[in-house]
């Protein structure tokens, strides 16, 4: 670990009341490296972090309503537009970001009022903020907030990648890195705890029960990122720049808290073969630690309550199509666990630190 980063680094946490900031509360209240400092959340001020969470008994924070000063990272688990007015002037006191909404995720400020819906206060810290999925941004990360400490540079903005993305790109990263995709269409399905906390009809336990629904039909906003980087992995500027065909992309809600399963079809630029496709995964995901390519189908249930993702890949020999699949907690690997995995790069810390907790099952 570099001198110049503390045995405990002071964090805090805006969103803290949220499914999201209780997850990250959860990780980093046992992480070796982090002391939490402050927990933020609207009208709340005061109160005991235990009334939102009470499965956090034990964790000594209350939420207030200011941010103290000292702080060596900040947690934002806040809905899109609220972040990007308030990062400007937080890494310009030298406090590394990482977001975990979508306001630097994107590249392109042009994409904000298409997918997102408003103009980005800040587009000229897009440009500098790192796309924080590790397994394909690793360089990118290691040492962020380090080495703008270090020259005095204003500090570190992570972006912290959706849940539906992580899924997904990380069952079509070594696809794409091999311009192996002609077209693609992903089937993608999600826990009620993706839709956050707050109350609606449609999310009621009478609505969601026994049911099966798709949403987001016409162009779900976390397309943008899934075109974005597969571009960037097949070594283009952007999808539709490329002229290739835009992703297809349909996710589903169904009636289980956790997870998020990425079934993705691919029409292959060439024939490949299944033997071809085995070291092609096995060769990107070596040594990665919370990636594991499978021999069979898996389940939401396998990765509960981890930072793991688990991957899949089959060619089906009659069609000549590719079959990726990819599973996740979208609560940790999709949310805070990715969040954390980011911060650890960034500070010079072990990538697994605070992560390293094994599946829940059943």
């Amino acid at each position: 670990m570099s001198q110049s980063v503390p045995a405990r680094i002071p964090v805090a946490i805006i969103g803290a009341t949220g499914f999201v900031g209780g997850e990250l509360i959860r990780l980093l209240a046992r992480h070796p490296n982090v002391e939490i400092i402050a927990l933020q959340a609207r009208s709340r001020d005061h109160e005991p972090i235990t009334v939102t969470h009470p499965h956090l008994a034990g964790v000594p924070h209350e939420i207030d309503v200011a941010i103290p000063r000292g702080l060596g990272a900040l947690f934002l688990a806040l809905p899109h537009g609220a972040a990007a007015a308030q990062v400007p002037a937080l890494v310009a006191e030298g406090i590394a970001v990482i977001d975990l909404g979508p306001d630097f995720r994107l590249s392109d400020p042009t994409d904000y009022p298409r997918w997102y819906g408003f103009e980005h206060p800040a587009p000229e810290l897009l440009a500098r903020a790192i796309y924080g999925l590790p397994e394909l941004h690793r360089a990118e990360l290691a040492g962020l907030a380090t080495k703008r400490s270090e020259t005095k540079a204003s500090a570190a903005i992570v972006g912290s990648p959706g849940c539906y993305p992580t899924a997904t790109l990380l069952a079509l990263a070594p696809l794409a890195r091999a311009g192996l995709i002609a077209d693609l269409v992903v089937d993608a399905k999600s826990g009620v705890s993706g839709a956050g906390r707050e109350s609606k009809p449609e999310l009621a336990f009478s609505e969601v029960n026994e049911s099966l629904r798709a949403y987001g039909i016409g162009g779900h906003r976390h397309v943008a990122e899934i075109e974005q980087e597969l571009a960037r992995l097949a070594g283009g500027d952007a999808v539709r720049a490329r002229g290739e065909r835009p992703v297809d992309f349909l996710p589903h809600l169904v009636p289980m808290t956790r997870g998020i399963l990425a079934a993705c079809h691919v029409t292959p630029s060439r024939p490949v073969s299944q033997a071809e496709l085995d070291v092609l995964y096995r060769d990107a995901y070596a040594g990665e630690p919370f990636v594991r390519v499978v021999d069979a189908p898996p389940a939401t249930k396998h990765v509960t309550g981890s930072n793991q993702c688990r991957v899949f890949v089959h060619l089906d020999e009659r069609t000549g199509r590719i079959l990726a699949i990819g599973v996740i907690d979208n609560l940790v690997k999709g949310a805070a666990g990715q969040a954390i995995q980011a911060f650890d790069l960034a500070f010079d810390l072990p990538e697994t630190a605070g992560l390293e907790q094994l599946p829940l099952a059943p």
